[in-house]
């Protein structure tokens, strides 16, 4: 058969492509806005017809209709990364979240977490039958090559990146043809805070570093304070709308990284119709898995690496939680000690873990004695490098317990010093 052929052979309508799911199997679903949010849709619609799926997935950003209470005899939620439409379910007891550094998912589903199967979002295929994963290779290339079936939504309206995210149609077992707009991330309001945050990260970055940034208002307030800067470079589990800014005002070349020269390597994309238009057929952008793009090692070895995370607290030893509230999951451990492991890999290179000093409305001091009871940490005490809140940068690595504590204290809200050096105090046995 021809491509023609084989493609058309394995079209399904959306209704019958679901019955290839099973009661008691492993599903995972493709990450972020690579989610098939119609195929996974149907796969609701039929839940009378399943028992105890699991459902694999990490940021959520369709609608996670699986996880609701009266969908817990159908389906159980096994998550490494936790969004607003899911938290409950693992809140009360009906899904699960496991904890894992990003770039190891992959071998999970190779070893420990086989997978039944796949659901993703593919562009139309290419002249020769290759179909790109658009927005989220990350896990969800590693996922449908492991899967024993693959369940693919193509949609015309993903686009079509480049670089090692690729699926033949030979690889693909079922196909259901389902155009929808990819959903899409506003870009996020930037208050007085998050800009001074902005401001004390970019002192920390220098001309010809390549970075690695999240998402949401600070590393968007980072950006903005680097429009001065030149020849910047991108290695990033994930780009938004502000990368693409300064893409396009010639600060990011990627000129001076060691890997990937000229390129931006990136696993998955969040953001506007805008930022998926600029990645289209984009020779700029190349998107691979996230157990290539996230390797510590790899990371490491483009010189002047920055990361740039974000944490819900730290204790004045450093240590820092990034993922929940006391027992309560809230988010992920996703990429962050991936690349602040790789950033201390690299020659000159820097991770900063940024955040607001306070939170609900400053009732509440993110720079804490001691992590909130049941917290997991997120990054140890011996891989923190710098801490930056609007009131400061504290350089950590290599200070003893004591003059971490001060420093940390230095940086923290005023209203709240108080206590913190009391605790410093009778904890140090001097004067603060």
């Amino acid at each position: 058969m021809d491509l023609k052929q084989i493609y058309n052979s394995k079209v399904k309508n959306a209704d019958d492509a679901v019955k290839a799911i099973k009661s008691g199997n492993r599903v995972v679903i493709a990450h972020a806005v690579g989610e098939p949010v119609y195929v996974v849709d149907k796969m609701v619609e039929h839940h009378k017809g399943y028992k105890d799926v699991e459902i694999v997935q990490l940021v959520p950003m369709g609608h996670s209709l699986y996880a609701k209470e009266e969908m817990k005899e159908h389906f159980r939620l096994n998550a490494f990364f936790l969004g607003g439409n899911t938290r409950d379910a693992v809140f009360e007891g009906r899904g699960d979240f496991t904890p894992c550094f990003f770039y190891q998912i992959p071998q999970l589903f190779r070893s420990s977490l086989p997978i039944d199967v796949a659901l993703i979002t593919v562009s139309a295929p290419d002249e020769n039958g290759f179909c790109s994963f658009g927005t989220s290779c990350d896990y969800t290339k590693p996922a449908a090559e492991a899967a024993k079936i693959v369940i693919a939504q193509v949609n015309k309206k993903m686009p079509r990146t480049l670089g090692d995210g690729f699926i033949h149609i030979n690889d693909i077992d079922i196909i259901v043809e389902h155009d929808e707009q990819v959903p899409e991330l506003p870009n996020p309001k930037i208050t007085d805070v998050e800009m001074k945050i902005g401001e004390n990260c970019a002192k920390l970055i220098n001309d010809g570093d390549t970075l690695q940034l999240g998402i949401g208002a600070i590393p968007d307030a980072v950006l903005k304070f680097l429009t001065h800067k030149k020849d910047l470079g991108i290695h990033s589990e994930m780009i938004s709308d502000g990368v693409m800014d300064l893409y396009e005002k010639g600060v990011i070349t990627c000129k001076k990284k060691n890997l990937h020269k000229g390129k931006m390597v990136v696993a998955f994309l969040m953001g506007t119709q805008k930022l998926y238009e600029f990645v289209h057929d984009n020779p700029a952008i190349s998107m691979m898995d996230i157990e290539y793009v996230n390797n510590p090692i790899v990371i490491g070895q483009n010189d002047n690496m920055v990361s740039v995370n974000s944490a819900l607290q730290v204790d004045l030893m450093g240590q820092v939680c990034a993922e929940a509230m006391g027992l309560k999951q809230f988010s992920g451990i996703g990429g962050q000690v991936d690349f602040i492991r790789g950033a201390a890999f690299s020659k000159g290179g820097k991770s900063i873990l940024a955040f607001p000093s306070t939170a609900k409305k400053g009732t509440i001091s993110k720079i804490v004695p001691f992590l909130t009871e049941g917290s997991a940490v997120t990054t140890s005490r011996t891989d923190v490098d710098y801490i930056v809140t609007e009131h400061g940068i504290a350089h950590l690595k290599g200070q003893t317990l004591k003059e971490r504590a001060r420093r940390l204290i230095n940086i923290a809200d005023p209203n709240f010093r108080d206590g913190l050096i009391a605790e410093f105090e009778n904890r140090f046995k001097e004067n603060f």
